[in-house]
Parts: C-alpha cells; sequence; structure tokens
C-alpha cells in the first residue's frame, strides 16, 4: 500500500482527550481532513470552531464536527477517545465496564459509516477496550488496535535521553505489556545509540546508569499518568501528540515500528489479550513483530500483564 491521498481523520470524543488528538493532527498535519463527533452538541461545536479559527495556521488540513455520526463517514482512520474519564486516584481498569458499554454501541455505527478505517484505540482501560473493539467490529486484529504504550514509551525515552545527555531520538527503548499498572520496560534491549543502557557513560561527569536507577525510572514512567492527574485532572497534549503520530503511521504507510497494542494470538504463549509488543504500524493497521525476544524475567512480567488484563475483561458484563 501506499500514502492515502485525501485522508481523512475522525476523532471520537471532544474532551480533552479527543480535542488534543484533532489539535495535534491538525497542526502536525497528520490528515488532510479532521472530524470531530461528540454526542454533547455545545462542547464539539465550540471545539470545531476554536479549531477552525486557527485554519490560517495549519495549512492544508481542516476541521468539521457536530453531534451526528455522518460527520465521520469516509474516514481511513478513526481515533477513539470517547469514554469517562479518569479521576484522581481511579485506576484504568476501574474504567472498563462503562466504557466497554460505550465502544459496544458507537464502533458498529462507526463501522458502517467507514467499512474501511482503521480504528486506534484510545479510550481507557486502553488494552481491554481494544479487545471489545475488535471483537464488536469482527475486523481483522491489525486493524483495530490500542494507541498501547506509544506514550509510555515516550515518557520513558524522555527521562533516559536527560539522564543520558542525549537527545530522545538517540534512545531506544520501550515500554511493553499492559498500558498501566504491570507495563515494565524492556530493558534486555534498550540501547542509547548503540551502547546498551547500562554501558553508556554520560558526557557531563555523570555516573553510569544503574538497575535500581532504571528501576526507579520504570516506576516513574508507570505513575506519570498519575501525577499529571493529580495536578490538573487529566493528561492530554502528550496523549494527544502521540495518537497524531500513530495516525501519520497509517496515512503515509510508513511501516514504521511502535509499542501499540493488539490483540495477541499465540504471541510467546499469549492469545486472546491485547497488550503492547514492537509493531509495525502501516496503512494496513499494526502486525506485532513476532521476532521480539524477551528476557526470562521480563516474559514472566509480560505474562503476569496478560493475566491482569485477562481477569478485567473476565469482570465485563
Amino acid at each position: 500500500m501506499s500514502a492515502i491521498e485525501n485522508s481523512k481523520l475522525t476523532v471520537v470524543g471532544a474532551g480533552a482527550v479527543g480535542s488534543s488528538v484533532a489539535y495535534a493532527s491538525l497542526i502536525r498535519k497528520s490528515a488532510r481532513h479532521v472530524a470531530l463527533y461528540d454526542i454533547a452538541a455545545a462542547r464539539v461545536e465550540a471545539e470545531v470552531l476554536d479549531l477552525a479559527h486557527g485554519s490560517q495556521f495549519t495549512g492544508s488540513s481542516d476541521i468539521i464536527g457536530g453531534d451526528d455520526l455522518d460527520v465521520t463517514a469516509g474516514s481511513h482512520v478513526i481515533v477513539i477517545t470517547a469514554g469517562a474519564a479518569q479521576k484522581p486516584g481511579q485506576t484504568r481498569t476501574d474504567l472498563a465496564g462503562v466504557n466497554a458499554n460505550i465502544l459496544r454501541s458507537l464502533v458498529p455505527n462507526l463501522l458502517e459509516r467507514s467499512p474501511d478505517a482503521v480504528f486506534v484505540v484510545v479510550t481507557n482501560p486502553a488494552d481491554v477496550m481494544a479487545v471489545v473493539a475488535q471483537e464488536v467490529s469482527g475486523l481483522p486484529r491489525e486493524r483495530v488496535f490500542s494507541s498501547g504504550t506509544v506514550l509510555d514509551t515516550s515518557r520513558l525515552r524522555w527521562k533516559i535521553a536527560q539522564r543520558a545527555g542525549v537527545s530522545i531520538s538517540s534512545v531506544h527503548a520501550y515500554i511493553v505489556g499492559e498500558h498501566g499498572d504491570t507495563e515494565f520496560p524492556l530493558w534486555s534491549h534498550a540501547t542509547i545509540g548503540t551502547v546498551p543502557i547500562l554501558e553508556w557513560v554520560p558526557q557531563d561527569g555523570q555516573p553510569k546508569f544503574t538497575v535500581d536507577e532504571l528501576d526507579q525510572i520504570a516506576v516513574d514512567v508507570r505513575d506519570a499518568a498519575y501525577k499529571v492527574i493529580q495536578g490538573k485532572g487529566a493528561t492530554n497534549y502528550a496523549i494527544g501528540l502521540s495518537g497524531a503520530r500513530i495516525v501519520e503511521a497509517i496515512l503515509q504507510d510508513e511501516h514504521t515500528v511502535m509499542p501499540v497494542s493488539t490483540v495477541l494470538e499465540d504471541f510467546h504463549g499469549v492469545s486472546g489479550v491485547a497488550l503492547s509488543v514492537p509493531a509495525v504500524v502501516s496503512a494496513a493497521g499494526a502486525q506485532p513483530i513476532r521476532e521480539t525476544t524477551f528476557s526470562a524475567s521480563e516474559l514472566a512480567l509480560f505474562r503476569r500483564s496478560a493475566d491482569a488484563l485477562r481477569e478485567v475483561a473476565a469482570g465485563l458484563s
């Protein structure tokens, strides 16, 4: 496949996250046309108007929207952010039941209007919601996936880059597993440039990384969303940017490696749950890289993540 001409992105949900995805997609020119849909008519119309007022500065991209599902028709990518918001002190898994019901009613109507779309689920708990969306849509696994740990990986690389004294683009490391409390870094593959992370010598005289320090970085990354939510009520800018970046990889048929969350089939023995692993993202969707290796301890953590998500999924009505 090749880059999609005259591309259309729909963002479902005009809350803090959805509006940020739409905004980031406009200023990054992720898609030629952006549509924003929400059942709250006054809110979505206000957001669209606010974004449209900046059209002079966004190049050729344009924005439409409203509370009629027909505004979503003909989309190439649909990013779903609709759902109950995560509150201070609330885990992502607490949201599962209500948000699953929202997706079950939304996805068939969206698919009817955009039968060729790739669906990217951002609604939390994103991994569980990806399974719900894939099942209710009946689409191939590669065409329905969640944003997974793309944002978590960005947080990880930012912290490592700050400590190592290098640009973020020079850090090669991934968060994998659940987008949530059981996520973990794939330290066995983490490098700065070509140097394994524990062997890196900072240029500013700082000491090398230690295992204990890496463990603390992993905790800080895992808990980053809770800290932001406690301070401002929501995370929105970074997830908006990461969502736009995923959209670009699809619409430009980039075949970019990203840790998105697809419903797995015998991936290191794990099936039937959506977990983030490095995957090739293109116009066809997301294909997990099955050759990804894990250390023995990482594989145990990966399976613990799978078990945690199965427990949440089992509780859905």
